[in-house]
């Protein structure tokens, strides 16, 4: 069960990430459209923090190709994380992206609501490398980070329905991670809310060690 924690603040949290056994450590990169983004730069830097075997990840929520080019040529992740609605970014828009990065493994956010989310998850098989599921609130031009989760019903037809691997999200933390895991059986599982310090941004190693650790016995 691959584990995926966002967002590091820091070197030293990314490297502590690392060293509780989390499998791929995101960080926010934009041009300050939505809060908490970091600049390429400043990612490049907290990504340096990520050794091996772990994944450096990159979260954008642009909708603009060009600057998600920009960001990938700065930041030169391991995976890049698409996370802005469907209706911006199509599966045209990650073909592009693979034609011009053929090593850069792309996740898509699919956002959980009703069977459609299951046909727009298809729509991605053998374009993208992962799905991300996740919960969007209403008028939100991003998918996640709502801390809520979503009908894991939905989630479970997503996963029987496509080849390629498949993360779960939204309001996941270590007092629902094992219930999740065993009603969708996720290739992974993702955290950002639910293993952050109480009033922070930054993560709470403890939570994410645990988190990490569940996940990991849970079958």
């Amino acid at each position: 069960m691959i584990t995926q924690i966002y967002e590091a603040q820091n070197f030293d949290e990314a490297k502590n990430l690392v060293e509780v056994g989390v499998d791929h450590i995101g960080v926010l990169v934009g041009k300050g459209e939505y809060p908490r983004e970091f600049s390429p730069e400043q990612a490049k830097e907290i990504l340096q923090g990520v050794a091996t075997p772990a994944k450096k990840v990159v979260l954008s929520l642009s909708k603009n190709l060009e600057d998600i080019i920009e960001t990938v040529n700065k930041t030169n992740p391991d995976i890049l994380h698409l996370g802005t609605a469907p209706e911006f970014l199509l599966p045209a828009d990650v073909r592009t992206l693979k034609k011009q990065f053929p090593k850069l493994k792309v996740m898509r956010s699919i956002p959980v609501r009703d069977e459609r989310s299951v046909e727009l998850a298809k729509q991605y098989d053998g374009v993208a490398d992962y799905l991300l599921l996740d919960t969007q609130k209403k008028g939100d031009t991003q998918v996640g980070a709502t801390g809520e989760t979503h009908n894991w019903s939905v989630s479970k037809k997503i996963v029987e329905s496509v080849s390629i691997p498949v993360i779960l999200a939204g309001g996941l933390g270590p007092n629902n991670i094992a219930k999740a895991i065993l009603k969708v059986r996720p290739f992974g599982v993702d955290s950002k809310t639910k293993t952050d310090k109480a009033g922070s941004h930054e993560k709470d190693i403890d939570k994410v060690r645990e988190f990490v650790r569940v996940a990991k016995v849970t079958k």
